[in-house]
């Protein structure tokens, strides 16, 4: 399993992925799930996926073939961001239809999912969610966040803190959280830990980037505040004692 979210900001877009690919518990690696696609002063776009390791390989050697051999429709064709959704959508889409459900590979998933982000030149940011039927959603006004994979352990954070008004530096923060907590709770999911933000309009521009080992140095001090900090909280929450009138 993995986990992958995506947050679109009024200032741009933050990306974070861990790394943890499991094929049981004899199989564990590490494989990057978040790629970027860099054309200076035309594009930028990144894409995260989760789900199958073959499928999404597969889609993310398409698309760099495409873009090597000047394809027909390929990453610098693209008018919309969502055109690239939809393309990512299909490439997925024609990598699991070469598994069956029956035979040799009855049981087994090929289904891979993507956040895909970004933006092209005269076009604002955008950020989708691709699911394994090709489909894709973008990102609302009111929770301008999509996540992907083991998502339901880093959502509660998210819900509480990102807008998109949320300045970049807290969203990343926010996203590092709503990671570190998911691996509390579930062992598939765990580092390197890849964190990106894509400042809007900044076209010809690096990315801030940031990979954090299991043993990062902030990484471990963000850990500990965090679990301080939350166990403070919880202490300074109302007493029951008026509710069920205690007799002391």
């Amino acid at each position: 399993m993995t986990y992958c979210v995506g947050i679109r900001l009024d200032e741009g877009l933050v990306f974070c992925s861990d790394s943890r690919t499991n094929a049981g518990p004899d199989r564990v690696n590490t494989y990057s799930k978040l790629h970027r696609f860099s054309i200076a002063g035309e594009r930028q776009l990144m894409l995260m996926t989760a789900g199958n390791l073959a499928t999404s390989q597969a889609v993310v050697a398409k698309i760099e073939r495409d873009l090597r051999e000047d394809a027909e429709f390929s990453l610098t064709k693209a008018q919309y961001v969502s055109d690239v959704a939809e393309y990512v959508g299909e490439l997925g889409m024609k990598e699991q239809a070469k598994f069956t459900s029956s035979g040799p590979n009855a049981g087994f998933s090929a289904e891979a999912s993507y956040i895909l982000g970004g933006q092209i030149k005269g076009q604002p940011t955008e950020l989708y969610m691709i699911y394994p039927e090709g489909n894709h959603i973008k990102s609302s006004e009111q929770f301008p966040f999509l996540q992907i994979g083991e998502i339901k352990y880093g959502k509660p954070i998210l819900d509480r803190i990102i807008r998109k008004e949320t300045p970049y530096e807290i969203a990343m923060r926010c996203a590092l959280v709503s990671m570190d907590s998911t691996m509390r709770s579930n062992a598939t999911v765990g580092p390197p830990i890849e964190l990106l933000f894509y400042a809007a309009d900044s076209l010809s521009g690096p990315a801030e980037f940031c990979k954090f080992a299991e043993n990062d140095k902030y990484l471990v001090e963000l850990r500990k505040s965090w679990d301080k900090n939350i166990r403070t909280a919880f202490n300074q929450l109302p007493s029951l004692d008026s509710v069920f009138a205690i007799d002391r």
